[in-house]
Formats: structure tokens, C-alpha cells, sequence
């Protein structure tokens, strides 16, 4: 199994999470503002994190990651930071973010990832765990009707999330030989 890194020592495991939570950082940085929602590379990252470290190192790494960016650390999208990020309109989508890990690194651990039309299969369970939470919440906060918020929220990322899960699953393959998986 590529995503199955158990049993690892308890020191290789902090450091995937660690390297992999600052990995999610870097790309959150990739950031253009479209409407109240912007587009980043934080789902490219955190979907290729879950398939490369597995369910429960993928989740670690992003609620890391969002401690991290809780703290104050200038980890969340355009170097934003604090627990605020929390509550406001994107707060839905950064909640979202370790249970798509967590999936995404499910079903790699049964072997979606080993073939690049099932990897891209498990990124995009994954996405969607990401959208509906983002959707929902954008919906609820903003008191805006769920097509509305849908129109806003989701239709406008759906072309480059297709874009960034297609790269995400093309890259596995080097990312199993960096962690030097077989």
C-alpha cells in the first residue's frame, strides 16, 4: 500500500507531519482572491498529503497546519493567520480540510492511489468533503440561499480543482520516492 507508512517511529512520524503541515503552508500562499472565496493551493497540498502520508499522519498534518495558522503563524491563504479565520466565510473550507485528508489517505491506504485514474478518484471524494464544508458554512454565515452561496462559494474553483487534483495524483510517484515508498 503507497500511503500505508505504519509502522513508523514515533520521530519519522512527527517529522512527516511537521514537513507536510509547512508544505500545506507554502502552497496556501499560492492565492488569487475570486469573490469572497479565494482560490489556493491549500487542496492540492492537503489532498496530496493524505494520499502520500495515509489517514491518520494526513489528518495530523493538517490540523497542524491549522494550528499553526490559529496561532498567528502567516500560514493561511496570502499569509493570513489567526483563529478568526475560523469564523469567517472561509472558516467552513479550513474545517473541511483534515477530513479530506483523512479520506483521501483511506482510500489511498487501500490502494486508490497506485493507479492514477483511482488517485484521482479518491482526490476528488476528497474535494468534495472540502466544498461541502466550505459551501455550508459560507451558506450559514453569510445568511445566503444554498444555490446562491454554491454560485459563489464552489462553481468558481470547480475547473481548477479538477486542474490541481489531476496534478496532485500525476505527482505521487515522485512524492512515494522522496518519502522512499515503494
Amino acid at each position: 500500500m503507497g500511503a500505508a507508512l505504519a509502522p513508523l517511529d514515533s520521530t519519522r512520524s512527527v517529522g512527516l507531519v511537521i514537513v507536510f503541515s509547512l508544505f500545506i503552508a507554502a502552497w496556501a500562499q499560492f492565492s488569487i482572491q475570486i469573490g469572497p472565496v479565494p482560490m489556493t493551493g491549500q487542496s492540492f497540498a492537503i489532498l496530496l498529503t493524505g494520499a502520500l502520508l495515509g489517514s491518520r499522519l494526513g489528518a495530523a498534518a493538517v490540523i497542524a497546519y491549522l494550528i499553526e495558522g490559529a496561532v498567528g503563524l502567516p500560514f493561511f491563504a496570502g499569509g493570513g493567520a489567526g483563529l478568526l479565520r475560523f469564523f469567517g466565510p472561509t472558516g467552513g473550507y479550513l474545517v473541511a480540510f483534515p477530513a479530506a485528508a483523512y479520506i483521501t489517505g483511506a482510500f489511498a491506504e487501500h490502494g486508490w492511489d497506485k493507479r492514477y485514474f483511482t488517485a484521482v478518484a479518491a482526490m476528488a471524494i476528497g474535494s468534495v468533503i472540502i466544498f461541502l464544508g466550505g459551501w455550508a458554512w459560507y451558506s450559514v454565515l453569510t445568511n445566503t440561499p444554498p444555490v446562491a452561496a454554491f454560485k459563489l462559494a464552489v462553481f468558481p474553483f470547480l475547473l481548477g480543482d479538477a486542474i490541481k487534483i489531476a496534478l496532485a495524483a500525476a505527482v505521487l510517484p515522485t512524492g512515494w520516492a522522496l518519502l522512499k515508498k515503494k
